[in-house]
């Protein structure tokens, strides 16, 4: 088929130039299904109904083609609208290694006290939290969305920030090296079918920029106080200081 659409007398450059730009299409739309279970599970399902579509055209099946013509054009934008979320996920997982700082702002050992000590505060008093530690991966498609601060990390800070009924106390802070960059910053939820199906939306918030970033996140249960860490798409309950700290320098380190 590809022999008899290019002309005979294509120069040899041309059809290299051609070659790798269909390679690169291909690439990224493979990619782009493969970085989610669920596209994949709705790619496969589409295909099989392409597939019996063919063989009923073949078979003569007139009812049958006519459902499944109809399927094949209607599907594809019934899913869009479904796999939004997949769909934006999808595409910040393929793009995440491009969006990397050159160097990589690490805390000093006053932010990791302040952070840890925060945490454990937050924990006994059972205020909700979320503290985003970016690495290399860049968090600023989600601090520029958030309200902006730029201050020096401190444990009475944290705790300001995410007291109850104060402006900023929902959604996440993001710290890069040894400043707090914005406060009330949203993730896109996980949506991994692997963990208790009771974990709220601030562990999943959690756990989604761990899955489409190299960030680590401390998470502080609002309903029972625990602390739990998210990083590389893996949850870690943790309510041991010295093992939360530990935990932040091997991150930072």
């Amino acid at each position: 088929m590809l022999i008899n659409i290019i002309p005979a007398n294509t120069e040899w450059w041309k059809i290299l130039i051609d070659a790798y730009i269909i390679w690169v299409l291909l690439f990224f739309v493979f990619k782009f299904i493969a970085s989610n279970k669920r596209m994949l599970n709705v790619t496969f399902a589409y295909l099989f109904i392409y597939i019996l579509k063919i063989v009923a055209e073949k078979l003569s099946l007139v009812a049958s083609v006519e459902v499944l013509q109809y399927l094949v054009e209607w599907l594809p934008v019934v899913l869009i609208v479904i796999l939004a979320p997949d769909i934006r996920r999808s595409l910040e997982m393929i793009w995440k290694a491009d969006k990397r700082h050159e160097t990589l702002a690490i805390g000093s050992e006053k932010t990791k006290l302040s952070i840890v000590d925060a945490a454990m505060d937050l924990s006994e008093k059972r205020i909700g939290a979320l503290i985003t530690i970016e690495k290399h991966n860049t968090l600023d498609q989600y601090s520029e969305r958030a309200i902006v601060m730029n201050s020096d990390v401190s444990k009475e800070l944290l705790i300001n920030i995410f007291t109850p009924l104060t402006p900023l106390h929902d959604g996440a802070v993001i710290i890069r090296g040894d400043k707090i960059i914005c406060a009330g910053a949203y993730f896109v939820l996980s949506e991994n079918q692997n963990f208790d199906k009771t974990m709220g939306s601030r562990h999943r918030a959690g756990l989604g920029i761990s899955e489409v970033s190299d960030s680590l996140t401390v998470i502080v249960s609002e309903e029972t106080g625990h602390i739990s860490i998210a990083v590389e798409g893996i949850l870690l309950k943790i309510n041991d200081r010295d093992k939360l700290l530990e935990y932040v320098n091997m991150f930072l380190k």
